[in-house]
């Protein structure tokens, strides 16, 4: 990986509404294999419980980027599927 760019930051936004008990994270982290092979972990579920994940893998990073566009567009239509916005926060 000598002189690609560096890795995405991990991703962490949450939804919270507490008048609707709504409280739900959304995370995405990308890495890279031992094969060079860019891996994205995406895991959602409800503030405190185990929740969900899932793994894809991508060939090359610019497949890998467009995954991540088009999740975090799907995200951005928390607001008038759930009722309440996703908001990015500083991952942990």
């Amino acid at each position: 990986m000598n002189g690609a760019s560096p890795l995405p930051d991990p991703i962490e936004l949450i939804a919270l509404d507490a008048d609707r008990n709504i409280r739900r994270r959304y995370s995405i982290v990308v890495s890279v294999d031992l094969f060079g092979v860019f891996i994205v972990e995406k895991r959602w579920g409800r503030i405190g419980a185990k929740g969900q994940s899932k793994r894809l893998s991508f060939d090359d990073r610019a497949a890998a980027d467009r995954h991540i566009a088009a999740t975090l567009r799907r995200r951005n239509t928390a607001e008038t599927r759930i009722g309440v916005a996703y908001r990015r926060v500083q991952a942990s």
